[in-house]
């Protein structure tokens, strides 16, 4: 019998500020309760950086700007995706800002953070940045995901493209 794939969790906000609270909190929430010590305070910040990203740099503010969250666990991490609506031609970039620079660390952080990150270009339009944070030895994704299997593969939907 053939394993049944992990179904990840999915979430749309507003192109908001206001949403990145609540994107946090809807992510770690999710998480099962005996992972939350492990993998709670870096998934929320891992979730503040790339949903502020989204809204800054992959909205233009009309009402219609979802961005769109999905995680699951696969391979021994959770991953996450945040997915954002724009059209730009840019691409989320590391950069390395002076001590007097205000903004520009979010990937630095994103980066030190997960053990593998990248940037995808969406099927239609708009771009997601996947991110992948390890689970620590003990940890069981099994609690609220279903079974983690090493053939588990990254999220179709959010990696297309």
């Amino acid at each position: 019998m053939p394993e049944i794939p992990v179904v990840p969790a999915h979430w749309h906000f507003p192109a908001d500020p206001t949403s990145v609270r609540r994107a946090r909190h809807a992510v770690t929430a999710s998480l099962p309760h005996a992972l939350r010590p492990h993998l709670g305070e870096d998934l929320s910040l891992l979730t503040s950086e790339l949903v502020t990203n989204a809204i800054r740099h992959g909205t233009c503010g009309a009402d219609e700007n979802l961005i769109e969250l999905v995680l699951w666990p696969a391979d021994g991490h959770y991953w996450l995706a945040v997915s954002d609506p724009g059209t730009g031609t840019g691409r989320p970039a590391l950069s390395h800002p002076d001590a007097a620079s205000e903004n520009g660390r979010g990937l630095l952080l994103v980066d030190s953070l997960a053990t593998a990150w990248t940037v995808r270009p969406r099927p239609t339009r708009g771009t997601s940045v996947i991110a992948g944070l390890p689970l620590r030895e003990g940890a069981r994704p099994d609690a609220a995901f279903g079974q983690l299997s090493s053939t588990t593969r990254p999220c179709p939907h959010c990696l297309t493209g």
